[in-house]
């Protein structure tokens, strides 16, 4: 069984980081706008992060020229994917884990700033077979 607890406490930090941005400015804005003040909350907390972080892409050991920017890069280990919508969609499910397999980081978040009424999250793990799995808040797999 695969173990990221050790993940835990920087996951629920920078979901309360996202849930005091999204407090401050309200919902519906455009991503940049959260991705901006996401990057201030987690510097003030402590917690390294990068902003459009790019990601080179390889076939047969040769960089292609497309590339994919990571709307944020934590701790070095963590993708952070973050929304303006109505909802969460399988679309939105797909960036996160085509960047997570690509980069191989164990952990992403796909966080949702455009809901009215809160804040959506969603928590997920990369296993050793490049799967992605969303986890509880507590870091362990639902849908193994």
């Amino acid at each position: 069984m695969l173990n990221f607890e050790e993940y835990k406490q920087v996951v629920y930090d920078i979901i309360g980081a996202s849930m005091d941005v999204y407090n401050e400015l309200g919902f519906g804005l455009r991503e940049s706008v959260y991705q901006e003040a996401l990057e201030i909350e987690l510097k003030e907390r402590g917690i390294l992060c990068e902003r459009e972080k790019c990601v080179h892409i390889y076939y047969k050991q040769q960089e292609l020229k497309q590339f994919y920017k990571l709307d944020m890069l934590v701790n070095g280990n963590i993708i952070v994917e973050l929304k303006s919508a109505l909802e969460l969609s399988a679309d939105h499910r797909s960036q996160l884990f085509n960047y997570m397999r690509l980069t191989h980081m164990p952990v992403g978040l796909l966080i949702n700033f455009g809901d009215m009424d809160n804040l959506q999250g969603e928590r997920y793990v990369r296993d050793s077979l490049n799967y992605c799995h969303r986890v509880d808040k507590n870091m362990h797999i639902l849908d193994y």
